[in-house]
């Protein structure tokens, strides 16, 4: 049996800073999209803003000028097909050009990473996935 829909994290990196109700936005943005396209649960989707003033922030050995960003997201490895993948990479670009670009281009540099943690070393609340697999099926 694949994995119980797990609690993935999400880790965006941006510039320029955004406003607290900004950050907000985009972090029920991103959970929502989690939530549609990988089947995520809500509850347990950890979204982490991290922001860096364009000074800091370089592609090509030069600063970047226009809003950019770089998501990545772990999950469970063995819970989605490569088409939800893909379908949420694509949702998560146009989501973040219209929140940090005001739908115009993100920097051509900005990246969306789905990295896939197996079971046995990712868990939550104490207990790994594999952990939570066996105790499934697990005669009661």
């Amino acid at each position: 049996p694949l994995p119980e829909p797990d609690m993935p994290t999400l880790h965006l990196h941006l510039t320029p800073p955004q406003t607290d109700t900004q950050n907000a936005h985009l972090a029920q943005a991103l959970t929502d999209i989690t939530a549609r396209v990988l089947g995520k649960r809500p509850e347990v989707t950890a979204v982490l803003i991290h922001t860096l003033p364009q000074a800091q922030w370089f592609i090509g050995a030069v600063a970047v000028t226009q809003p950019t960003a770089m998501l990545e997201i772990d999950i469970t490895q063995g819970t989605n097909s490569a088409e939800q993948k893909a379908t949420f990479v694509d949702a998560v670009w146009h989501t973040l050009a219209q929140h940090l670009a005001a739908g115009g281009p993100l920097a051509p540099a900005s990246y969306v990473i789905v990295r896939e943690v197996p079971a046995t070393d990712w868990g939550y609340a104490g207990l790994t996935q594999h952990a939570r697999q066996l105790q499934r099926v697990a005669p009661v």
